[in-house]
């Protein structure tokens, strides 16, 4: 089985910061702002706070492709 990827449109980010804020093991930010992804692959004990970041982005500048889910 495929472990969850993320991705990050860096040109969608607005620099909100919830992604580092929710999970600062998978994201950090540079200094304009703007996402920068520490692990596409996030180890299992830091998915749920990942999959809580993307869904909490207010740019949807982040993606995770869950191959499980039938993602691409």
């Amino acid at each position: 089985m495929t472990a969850p990827r993320l991705t990050a449109d860096r040109d969608r980010c607005i620099g909100a910061g919830m992604c580092a804020m929710t999970a600062p093991e998978v994201f950090d930010q540079d200094d304009d702002g703007l996402v920068l992804l520490l692990h596409p692959d996030p180890p299992a004990d830091h998915r749920t706070a990942a999959r809580l970041a993307v869904g909490l982005c207010p740019s949807a500048a982040l993606t995770l492709h869950d191959p499980a889910a039938g993602d691409p």
